[in-house]
């Protein structure tokens, strides 16, 4: 029998639900803030780390055998500007895997996703609304809702500031959650969850010499965003292979497919994140099992993506397994970065004048498996989450090139999944 690695052994954790929700200091108290090189004009720059945080073994085939995931919680931390180094700041104690966060426009409320229930389709993960204090960006919970399917992997917030969209990665659907005047979440006004041929196990694009074996055993909703206009909502499902077009009706908090309703990719090729072009016009797409990116002209008018080029996220000559992470764009629409894990780097391309991407260069994340990473608000740096290497790492981007640099700057965080920084001399001031 081939050896196989199996994805969602290091990437999925049960939960159980909140029953309490503590505040832990680790070099001070949250509710403390110092002054620190992180303080701007008005407030500090703080980061929030999201992480995996219940028995890995729980979720693998029983011949698998791995350590308990052991992510605390959200971690909070101050970042300084300059140098991008952070200073621990407090650690929210939530014990349900808060693997993804999102932050509202007006950086009040916190979201997170519980992504509980790994065993099946029927249970419902949960996600927990957390106010924030703009004076220390400690966290307060509001509340925690059922969020419309099992394992919530991925959510964002409509631009309307209405609406919280969910991404249930086990139960393969996508539901709306209306948001209350004070940020608390109601329950899902709208749960889909499309049907269609399941993709092949192997990717048409693998790597040669891949022995991954992929999450196409049912549908995988991924991701799901609003386009930069507002008028279109975009969910990637891994299992089905495609990609999903909505118009969400605000009046009611339904999704209505658009008159192209999806897309499709190759088969096996599994996407699972994407992004956006400043100027609207240009969507990427990465597949976890193809390892590649692929650019979509959008038509703003109607939403609709046509394919136009694909390109390898791994260096010219590689064999052997990887499985493809997070995809940003940079904040002036030069670059695009794309993650990947196994093979441990980040994959840098540059924009061409008609979006096509060019390969710069790939620079390792200094840790073992790369979920995600994002960039600090002035773009400067950017900062990765070593999965199973249990740390954070800082990298300078070089404005002309794209290029990372190590900063020689770490902090640890067990089982770390999303990065957010959050500039609270600023109102808003999101990242």
């Amino acid at each position: 029998m081939e050896p196989h690695l199996y994805r969602h052994g290091v990437l999925r954790c049960v939960a159980a639900a909140v029953v309490a929700v503590t505040l832990i200091g680790c070099h001070s108290h949250v509710g403390q803030a110092d002054e620190h090189p992180s303080s701007g004009s008005g407030g500090p720059l703080m980061a929030y780390v999201g992480t995996f945080s219940s028995p890995l073994k729980d979720v693998l085939p029983t011949q698998v055998d791995l350590p308990p995931g052991n992510g605390r919680g959200i971690h909070l931390f101050r970042v300084d500007r300059k140098t991008g180094t952070f200073t621990p700041a407090g650690i929210l104690e939530q014990g349900t895997s808060p693997n993804c966060l999102a932050v509202n426009a007006a950086g009040t409320v916190l979201y997170s996703t519980n992504e509980t229930d790994h065993q099946g389709e029927s249970k419902e993960g949960s996600l927990s609304a957390f106010a924030i204090d703009r004076t220390n960006g400690s966290l307060r919970l509001l509340n925690t809702v059922p969020s419309g399917g099992a394992g919530p992997t991925y959510l964002s917030i409509h631009p309307s500031g209405r609406f919280l969209l969910v991404a249930n990665y086990f139960g393969g659907s996508v539901a709306v959650l209306p948001i209350q005047a004070d940020g608390r979440l109601g329950s899902p006004s709208d749960v889909k969850r499309p049907e269609g041929k399941i993709g092949p196990t192997r990717a048409t694009n693998a790597p040669p010499g891949s022995f991954a074996i992929s999450g196409h055993d049912r549908t995988h909703a991924h991701m799901i965003l609003t386009d930069p206009s507002g008028r279109f909502v975009y969910h990637a499902d891994l299992g089905l292979d495609k990609l999903f077009i909505w118009q969400l009706d605000e009046k009611k908090g339904v999704l209505n497919p658009a008159a192209i309703p999806s897309v499709a990719l190759p088969p096996g090729d599994g996407p699972r994140h994407f992004a956006f072009h400043p100027n609207g016009r240009w969507f990427y797409s990465v597949q976890e099992e193809g390892s590649n990116v692929v650019l979509f002209d959008r038509d703003v008018a109607t939403g609709s993506l046509v394919a136009r080029q694909t390109i390898s996220t791994l260096p010219q000559g590689f064999a052997g397994s990887n499985f493809c992470s997070e995809i940003l764009v940079s904040p002036d629409g030069r670059f695009v970065y794309a993650g990947n894990r196994l093979h441990d780097s980040i994959a840098v391309f540059a924009i061409g004048p008609d979006g096509r991407l060019t390969y710069v260069a790939e620079e390792w994340t200094r840790g073992s498996y790369p979920r995600s990473f994002n960039f600090d608000p002035a773009g400067r740096f950017l900062y990765c989450c070593n999965q199973r290497g249990d740390n954070v790492a800082c990298f300078l981007i070089d404005a002309a090139t794209g290029k990372l640099t190590f900063t020689g700057q770490y902090v640890s965080v067990g089982n770390p999944s999303m990065i957010l920084l959050l500039d609270l001399g600023k109102p808003g001031g999101t990242r």
